[in-house]
């Protein structure tokens, strides 16, 4: 153990460590495995056992052997991985973007706008959104020369929020979930799923974060701040839609929409080879949740990988190119996956140092009513960035939070602050850190630089941070 430190204090040093050498050096892999390596010395000094130190067996190897570490190798990287190698080899999603995408887009505000709608109908959160708004928006807003910062932030502030904001998701059942039973408001799951959708109105950060891309990419917002406004200006000036040391997870140009291998025919793409699979992955993920409450989100990615490999096969490509198409999506996802266990590494780091835990407890139950929505927002934006995770945060806050709400002021509207408190400053913090599932994703599918994203998206986002912040003690203040 380390003599004359507090054991606790020590458990935000692993996420700190990452966190500032991510925003350092600008190399997230370096900035991940150092944070788990000071987790190792950080739980080794608490508990005494040095074989804590072998951060392999300790946390890496439980980690990427969970089951949740799992579907997101299989589903998100290789499913998703596969489905864009697909539309790179049939054009699908390009043909898309520009027979659908061209009806609406005519310049970077209006592809920006594109943007900002796909981000709006692919409402199902994180990863799912990050990774459709993503594929099908870029070959659109690359035309009119809109930066990829740009891109990936409209994207990222369309995912996560909007998720909280249409409850036609997982969302809702999840948090419900959390804190069914946990007041007398919200005695059961039915009822913590209407409290859910009565809080909306007060889940400030998804509507400003929501309305300020919009305004974003209609070029109405009043400031953007000096980074994303020099990446505005060099796109549309010198057309260079990364910075000149960006170095994007995801290569830029797709694989060719051809099935020229050998000397056989060009494959010509057509709306189907996008809509199917799309009309496949929504129509498995919604219909069931709408008609018996069953999400099957695994489901839906697998199922629509496959319908793109059949519409694909039945309309002429050769199956060899089918493999080579799924194979060559699946691999252009190394280093996202290199990162993403490394940030499911970090978060086992966390839970096993309860760095959730302590941030909660520091806020005790000694605070003034009014005061408790903008704690409890802090806290779930600290919690979020620190970890990447928004549903994380909420396992720790929701049941902690609901009882402190309802102890201080047992008023419906005031614990409904505090509960669309606590949804919009997890989503704050998941939407901007830089080991965040949905930060890596959205810019890995935008082609931006990670470290480009983070540090373009953090001002506009901080801003409607402190706004629904402020709103929330504003209304807390008036009951």
């Amino acid at each position: 153990m380390l003599e004359g430190v507090e054991p606790s204090w020590l458990s935000i040093l692993p996420a700190a460590v990452t966190i500032v050498l991510a925003f350092a050096t600008r190399q997230v892999i370096l900035a991940l495995f150092a944070g788990v390596v000071c987790g190792g010395l950080v739980l080794a000094a608490r508990t005494g056992d040095w074989e804590d130190l072998n951060i392999v067996s300790r946390f890496l190897l439980p980690a990427i052997g969970s089951a949740s570490f799992a579907q997101i190798l299989i589903i998100y990287l290789w499913c998703l991985g596969g489905l864009v190698g697909m539309w790179g080899a049939t054009g699908g999603a390009r043909h898309f973007a520009e027979t659908v995408g061209g009806k609406i887009a005519r310049g970077p505000k209006s592809a920006l706008f594109f943007g900002w709608l796909v981000g709006v109908l692919f409402h199902q959160g994180g990863t799912v959104s990050t990774v459709l708004a993503g594929t099908t928006v870029k070959p659109v807003t690359d035309r009119y020369r809109v930066s990829h910062e740009e891109l990936s932030y409209v994207v990222d502030s369309t995912a996560s929020p909007i998720a909280t904001l249409i409850p036609f998701n997982a969302w809702p059942l999840y948090v419900a979930g959390l804190v069914a039973g946990t007041i007398p408001l919200i005695p059961t799951e039915q009822r913590a799923y209407e409290f859910f959708i009565g809080s909306i109105p007060y889940n400030f950060y998804a509507l400003l974060a929501v309305l300020s891309t919009l305004l974003f990419a209609l070029g109405w917002l009043p400031w953007i701040g000096a980074r994303m406004q020099r990446a505005r200006i060099r796109s549309r000036e010198t057309g260079a839609l990364d910075a000149p040391e960006a170095e994007p997870m995801l290569a830029s140009e797709a694989p060719a929409s051809s099935d020229a291998v050998g000397g056989a025919p060009a494959y010509s793409p057509s709306l189907a080879d996008f809509v199917v699979p799309i009309g496949v992955l929504l129509s498995i993920a919604i219909v069931p949740y709408v008609v018996y409450g069953a999400f099957r989100i695994n489901e839906a990615f697998l199922s629509a990988v496959l319908s793109a490999m059949l519409v694909a096969r039945l309309r002429g490509m050769r199956l060899r190119r089918i493999m080579t198409a799924f194979v060559h999506g699946c691999q252009s996802m190394t280093i996202g996956a290199i990162v993403l266990a490394l940030a499911v590494t970090l978060k086992e780091v966390a839970g096993a140092l309860d760095t959730a835990g302590f941030v909660v407890t520091l806020v005790g139950d000694a605070v003034p009513f009014v005061a408790l929505p903008a704690l409890l927002g802090l806290i779930c934006m600290i919690i979020a960035f620190s970890t990447g995770t928004s549903w994380g945060t909420y396992a720790v806050v929701f049941p902690i939070a609901m009882p402190l709400a309802y102890a201080l002021n047992p008023d419906p509207t005031f614990v409904s602050v505090c509960f669309g408190t606590v949804l919009g400053g997890a989503v704050f913090g998941d939407q901007c850190s830089p080991i965040s599932d949905t930060t890596i994703l959205s810019s890995m599918f935008t082609g931006c630089d990670l470290m480009d994203h983070v540090r373009t998206q953090l001002p506009i986002a901080l801003v409607a941070a402190v706004l629904g912040i402020a709103l929330s003690t504003l209304i807390a203040a008036s009951l």
